[in-house]
């Protein structure tokens, strides 16, 4: 078991039950999944530049990336049907903790001056989005082999009904928000 999952387990819920009221355990929030994206817009001009992203995302999720194509041409874009624009990975279950220490503990405190993560990036129904300007801040990726920096969106869905329940979750796992 994840130290993220154990502490979740062990101290959170009780402190969230308690911190927001619920006579519930079912109604305590929990995470649901990590969804992260990486988008390859280099790619029309070279097909390799998904491969190069697709082998980041693997080693960053410690899971096998799914390719996303395109769902429509768009001429003054130079892109056609189908093709790869990109790469995405779901994470659930022990990997999406594992992740989320991984993130929390090594990752952010990584970022050229990091203040913490605004507290406005919350979509309303409990989800938080966040945006990484670049994926050599995982210790996983090899400076050496890296042939362009690129960002990643990092989506975090949770069970929560409302934005103050999310934040007292994310805040609960120790993520650096702000206010």
């Amino acid at each position: 078991m994840s130290a993220a999952k154990k502490l979740y387990e062990t101290q959170i819920k009780q402190a969230i039950q308690k911190e927001l009221g619920y006579t519930n355990v079912m109604q305590i929030p929990k995470l649901d999944k990590i969804v992260i994206n990486m988008c390859v817009p280099e790619a029309t001009q070279d097909s390799k530049k998904v491969q190069a992203a697709y082998d980041d995302l693997m080693a960053i999720s410690g899971q096998k990336p799914v390719i996303t194509k395109a769902k429509k041409s768009i001429a003054s874009f130079k892109v056609r049907e189908g093709m790869n624009l990109g790469v995405k990975v779901t994470l659930r279950k022990e990997r999406m903790y594992e992740f989320i220490d991984r993130l929390v503990n090594i990752a952010l405190p990584r970022v050229r001056d990091f203040r913490g993560l605004s507290n406005k990036s919350f979509d309303g129904n409990g989800n938080y989005s966040l945006g990484l300007k670049e994926q050599l801040i995982f210790p996983e990726i090899n400076y050496d082999k890296v042939d362009k920096v690129r960002g990643m969106d990092i989506t975090i869905c949770s069970t929560a009904k409302n934005d103050v329940d999310a934040l007292a979750l994310l805040k609960a796992l120790n993520f650096p928000i702000q206010g």
